[in-house]
């Protein structure tokens, strides 16, 4: 039957149908293999492809030239043999009737020097970007036409693997470093006047039709409003986009708004979790009006009521999802069926791409399967065998655990101490930037409560509590406790930064946060205190603060502390508090000399990760079968676990998550996930 939602219709772009409205658009998760989308590249967009969605944009940032070396693991276009990789994954999204296209680009001054072959960067001018730091060599009239035929030979290559069209990436590329006033001082024919600057653009357009014809689709992102003074403004977006139709070489428009160059920017161009949602959706609504031409557009539309509106109000053609099919790429699959309530929620923690930028591959927050697809299951298979299984804590290791248990079709009980579920999620979630956090934990409520897992809230349990459950499976999840036992003395001294996050203490007027862990709690803590008008000097013995926050999630921080009486002080160690008077007096040293120092401050709080509460798993060994040993291998490569090396237990034990050591919310997941689907 033919359904009226907006999202489900057809949409004709040029010969292409695509069989509805919602798309992943161009990213690169940083899967390839020496630079090929290989076969852990394939299963990731085969995956969304099978449930659904109308067109996967693979690769962002493909690289065209060796002089656009990535910057994070991208597919090089500019090597031949990445048709036959290329035409694999097409095959495999055609199979289930999913478009496919890809991104093609050259970086210009956004890479590095250092990489690749060791070529200069090149751009329009010999400004750095600030996020990459290259100085550039500014471009010579054989460096342009040597790339232009590099993106026409890439676009062949691409058309010969059989795609359904190609991407153009203009934004904060070198495309839009020709087009941008801060990013191009050439003098000529590319340079000065916006006809000069886009003649670079459209000279790739002409020599990528010879190469491809005019029947294959070309299209480009690029950003109409560069949101800087001295850069493309959107009255001059609007015309860019205006000129680009009447080219008549390009088939759609994928429009963003804002600049890449720094952090700040990038987080503005692809808000994060505590920021708007869909900020530049009205905008690329514009671009559609003013032009008339098929018209893309992706930036934080997190949920399927957004994207509907989008479709429905007429701003958008095509709307992409990206970050969303990353939580969960079933959510066209989900639709169809009438179950949106099933969807796992994008939380907007952007640990996918802050990871990226970091030199990771993209990993979901809480979804553990994602871009493990040909290890770990999005959908879980039941059981062979029915088992009781009890889980102790409903943190979100716990409640994964209790999850997959539950799909399996097991018997699942789960004890928590706490009144509520949640563990650290919901500590994180005090802060209103990190609220949505608590989706991760309110969605699996839900999936438990619909499987019918028994909860016990407000019950601490006992080795003898478990016990008398008779479980076949028994798995602790109980998380972790703050270490503050850090210093050489003084430690009853301090607070934890937890017990700021939670309002358990109360901030002091003059404080020091000494984080030698690096994460969220920090500086959530710091903001706190900060935002009672308190003075809150950061310390970390590191030479950067909170790298484990990562680029994109430290904006926010940055936002909201730098206008405060806030400091931040690198590579000084906190070794010992001592009482003066109402004060507390500070010795601190540091790792790179014997140099000593002291500071008063009237409170000083310490974020140096959790210690296990582990003391019930300790208590359960003895009568387990495997003594509570995990087998690694199986555990690696997802097989079940067989370890029986006590006669007299009478249950299999396992601890995950915190319960084993300090790391964070997706490891936590992770174990759950690879532990309890094979249960």
């Amino acid at each position: 039957m033919a359904s009226n939602d907006p999202l489900l219709q057809p949409y004709k772009l040029k010969h292409l149908t695509i069989k509805n409205r919602i798309m992943t658009t161009s990213h690169e998760p940083a899967y390839p293999e020496d630079g090929m989308p290989k076969d852990r590249y394939r299963a990731y967009h085969e995956e969304r492809a099978k449930a659904g969605v109308g067109m996967t944009m693979t690769a962002g940032s493909a690289a065209v030239s060796r002089d656009s070396p990535p910057v994070f693991n991208n597919v090089l276009a500019y090597k031949d043999e990445v048709v036959p990789w290329m035409k694999k994954v097409t095959d495999a999204c055609h199979e289930h009737g999913c478009a496919v296209m890809i991104q093609l680009t050259h970086l210009g001054r956004r890479t590095g020097w250092n990489k690749g072959d060791w070529l200069p960067a090149v751009a329009p001018s010999h400004h750095r970007e600030a996020s990459h730091r290259a100085f550039p060599k500014q471009l010579e009239d054989w460096d342009i036409l040597r790339i232009i035929e590099d993106y026409a030979d890439a676009a062949e290559r691409m058309k010969a693997a059989g795609l359904d069209g190609i991407e153009l990436e203009a934004y904060g590329h070198l495309m839009d470093q020709f087009w941008s006033p801060r990013t191009n001082t050439l003098d000529g024919e590319y340079g000065g006047s916006l006809e000069n600057r886009m003649r670079f653009s459209l000279n790739v357009l002409e020599a990528i039709r010879k190469r491809v014809g005019d029947k294959f689709i070309v299209g480009i992102r690029y950003t109409a409003d560069e949101a800087d003074k001295d850069g493309i403004s959107a009255a001059e977006g609007i015309e860019i986009s205006k000129r680009l139709q009447r080219s008549g070489m390009v088939d759609f428009l994928n429009v963003i708004r804002g600049h890449i160059d720094t952090d700040p920017g990038l987080t503005d161009v692809i808000p994060v979790q505590g920021m708007k949602s869909a900020p530049h959706l009205d905008f690329a609504g514009e671009v559609k009006k003013a032009t008339g031409m098929p018209t893309f557009h992706a930036a934080r539309i997190p949920d399927v009521a957004t994207a509907r509106y989008a479709v429905a109000e007429g701003l958008l053609d095509m709307v992409g999802m990206t970050r969303a099919h990353m939580a969960d790429p079933h959510i066209v699959k989900k639709i169809m069926a009438g179950r949106e309530d099933d969807i796992r929620p994008c939380v907007g923690a952007t640990y996918c791409l802050d990871r990226i930028y970091q030199g990771g591959d993209a990993l979901c927050i809480h979804n553990a399967a994602t871009g493990r697809e040909l290890t770990m299951p999005h959908d879980i298979l039941p059981a062979d065998k029915v088992r009781r299984v009890v889980i102790v804590g409903a943190g979100p290791a716990g409640l994964e655990a209790a999850r997959v248990s539950a799909e399996r079709g097991h018997d699942v009980i789960v004890f928590e101490a706490a009144p509520e579920p949640g563990g650290q999620i919901r500590l994180s979630a005090q802060s209103q930037r990190r609220a949505e956090m608590i989706s991760i934990i309110d969605w699996r409520m839900a999936q438990c409560s619909a499987r019918d897992v028994e909860f016990r809230f407000n019950t601490w349990a006992e080795a003898a509590d478990i016990e008398a459950e008779n479980p076949d499976v028994v798995i602790i999840a109980t998380g972790g406790l703050p270490h503050t036992e850090v210093l050489e003395s003084g430690n009853e001294l301090v607070v934890s930064s937890w017990d700021i996050i939670a309002g358990d203490v109360k901030p002091g007027q003059d404080v020091l946060v000494y984080d030698d862990a690096g994460d969220h709690a920090g500086l959530q803590a710091a903001e706190v205190i900060a935002n009672t008008g308190a003075k809150v000097e950061i310390m970390t013995p590191d030479r950067s603060f909170a790298p484990d926050v990562m680029a994109m999630n430290l904006v926010p921080y940055m936002r909201s502390m730098q206008e405060k009486d806030v400091t931040f002080t690198v590579t000084y160690r906190l070794k010992d508090v001592g009482r003066d008077g109402n004060r507390l007096r500070a010795k601190i040293g540091t790792d790179y000399s014997d140099l000593i120092k002291e500071k008063d401050y009237d409170q000083v709080v310490v974020n140096h990760g959790t210690i296990p509460m582990d003391e019930i798993y300790f208590d359960l060994k003895p009568a387990s079968v495997n003594l509570g040993e995990l087998d690694h291998k199986a555990f690696i490569d997802g097989k079940p676990q067989k370890i029986a090396t006590n006669a007299d237990g009478t249950f299999q034990l396992f601890r995950i998550g915190d319960a084993v050591a300090a790391r964070n919310t997706h490891a936590a997941i992770y174990d759950a996930l690879r532990l309890a689907k094979d249960l």
